[in-house]
């Protein structure tokens, strides 16, 4: 009987976790169609931008789905961490590592976009190590409660 009642909270919550993470996604898909509908007049000027940009939002939700459906578990600090490394990673990548070459009008022009790399990079870094932090957290709390007192 205990073991039924632990699978249905198990169940509850599993579902109230999908639930939310499904909340979120279409909040944040949303907000995302809405202020692309602003920086859709730069996708002349920049090849690329408009699948560069939606394949991030799509993978920095779908992180952040598994993450609030893996909520209370250790593996919601490994969603992001995940998350960030792919922010790092996609930047660097996407940004060509600060320096963008654009031909307009048949003038080349060299973007140095560095600094914002380097302030981008740093700020998932600051993420990333509070996750890690929150992971270590989690794991002191879990063996606090099942390790016997003395």
């Amino acid at each position: 009987m205990a073991e039924e009642s632990g699978m249905r909270s198990f169940a509850k919550k599993f579902v109230f976790n999908a639930i939310k993470a499904m909340l979120k996604t279409f909040i944040f898909y949303g907000l995302y169609l809405f202020v692309w509908s602003f920086f859709a007049i730069f996708e002349s000027y920049v090849p690329n931008l408009h699948q560069t940009v939606e394949n991030f939002v799509i993978v920095y939700i779908s992180l952040g789905i598994f993450r609030d459906i893996m909520s209370d578990t250790v593996f919601q600090y490994f969603f992001d961490v995940a998350k960030a490394f792919f922010v790092i990673g996609y930047l660097t990548l996407a940004l060509n590592g600060g320096i963008i070459n654009l031909l307009y009008m048949g003038i080349t022009l060299t973007i140095d976009l560095r600094f914002f790399l380097t302030a981008a990079i740093l700020l998932s870094l600051l993420g990333l190590s509070r996750s890690i932090l929150q992971a270590i957290n989690y794991a002191n709390k879990k063996a606090e409660s099942t390790s016997p007192n003395f």
